[in-house]
C-alpha cells in the first residue's frame, strides 16, 4: 500500500491547514490510520489516530485543536489542524496498519508543516 500525503505548507500562528493522506487501495482494508510528526532533533511522535470503526484519539498537545477523519469512499484520511502554534512545526507522516495484530505497517513520505510566529 502506498500512502501519499499532501496539504503541508507555511502558515502563521493561529492559522489552519488540512493534511490529506490518500491510500493506493481501499482504506476499508486498513485498520488504524494515524498521523505522526517529527520536529528537527526530536523523536517521531503520535499526533492522532482513527480506527476502522471511526474511534479517534489525540495527543494531549493537539487535543481540541486537531481533528482526524477518514473517508473510505475516497481512500483518504485527513488531519484538520486549527489554532496552529510554532511548536506544531514538523514533518507530518501518515501511517496505516493492516492484518491481524497490525502486522502490516505502511508509512507515507511525509509533508512539511511550518508555523511562523
Amino acid at each position: 500500500v502506498q500512502l501519499v500525503e499532501s496539504g503541508g505548507g507555511l502558515v502563521q500562528a493561529g492559522g489552519s491547514l488540512r493534511l490529506s493522506c490518500t491510500a493506493s487501495r481501499s482504506t476499508l482494508t486498513l485498520n488504524r490510520m494515524r498521523w505522526y510528526r517529527q520536529a528537527p532533533g526530536k523523536k517521531r511522535e503520535l499526533v492522532a489516530s482513527i480506527s476502522s470503526g471511526g474511534s479517534t484519539d489525540y495527543a494531549d498537545s493537539v487535543n481540541g485543536r486537531f481533528t482526524i477523519s477518514r473517508d473510505n469512499a475516497k481512500n483518504t484520511v485527513y488531519l484538520q489542524m486549527d489554532s496552529l502554534k510554532p511548536e506544531d512545526t514538523a514533518v507530518y507522516y501518515c501511517y496505516a496498519d493492516a492484518g491481524i495484530a497490525a502486522t502490516l505497517v505502511y508509512w507515507g513520505q511525509g509533508t512539511q508543516v511550518t508555523v511562523s510566529s
